[in-house]
């Protein structure tokens, strides 16, 4: 009788994660664009491609007119993150995928070079912080002193609020499937 009810119960739970995945797929398809071509920086997360605004999905780099300390010394971090970004892509087109938009009417989306994903690098080299991901690759650059974390500087969302820009809040899905097909799209891109 109990390797019966094993057996049944085991049986339910593999029906149940099956539904998920497929419900998960079924959602995770909806919505979602390629954006391809030669791109122009705007700053540090923010691309265009033949007229379509990108937002790198995940990350906050300092804002264009922003600055920082390093030693001792006031540096332009806002425009040096915008070269940064710069150097990261060259002359290689590069692929956004993403399914949802700001509410300034920008693509959220996760975007690669070759087989680089763009927006873990840039928090990896310090010239982004993670704003809804990326947490590991903020955590191993600050480490390494890499970047912004070679002095002080102020987080981009706040240096924005004390500057009377744009308001974001981080991109973090509440929802847990959601963010649970970001983090399968992410791995599925960056392969």
């Amino acid at each position: 009788m109990k390797t019966r009810s094993l057996v049944r119960d085991g049986l339910l739970t593999a029906l149940f994660l099956g539904l998920v995945w497929l419900a998960a797929d079924r959602i995770g398809g909806q919505g979602a664009t390629t954006l391809s071509g030669a791109p122009r920086v705007v700053d540090g997360d923010t691309l265009a491609i033949e007229g379509n605004r990108i937002r790198l999905l995940g990350i906050d780099a300092p804002e264009r007119a922003q600055t920082c300390e390093r030693d001792g010394e006031t540096w332009d971090c806002g425009q040096e993150a915008r070269r940064h970004l710069a150097r990261l892509i060259g002359r290689s087109p590069v692929d956004c995928k993403g399914r949802a938009d700001d509410r300034y009417g920008r693509r959220l989306a996760v975007c690669v070079t070759g087989r680089e994903n763009i927006n873990a690098r840039m928090v990896a080299d310090g010239f982004a912080v993670a704003f809804g991901d990326y947490t590991a690759e903020e955590a191993d650059a600050r480490t390494r002193q890499a970047g912004l974390w070679a002095g002080t500087f102020d987080r981009p969302r706040e240096w924005r609020a004390r500057h009377g820009g744009m308001a974001e809040t981080p991109h973090i899905d509440t929802d847990w499937i959601k963010a649970l097909l970001r983090r399968i799209e992410t791995a599925w891109i960056s392969r």
